[in-house]
């Protein structure tokens, strides 16, 4: 799956290092299922977001 810079970079500011695999994993799942080939600035968030606790 590709990243684009600005989302790979929200990623490593925004997710400690020791959940950053997981949570990219899971980024990575939502945007296969979406349909996508690569993983936006927008969609980062958007799946940020849908996995925040409410």
């Amino acid at each position: 799956m590709d990243w684009q810079p600005e989302a790979l970079s929200a990623l490593k500011k925004d997710v400690p290092f020791f959940v950053r695999p997981a949570v990219r994993r899971r980024v990575e799942s939502m945007a296969m299922e979406a349909g996508r080939a690569d993983v936006c600035l927008d969609f980062y968030r958007e799946a940020k977001a849908s996995m925040a606790p409410k």
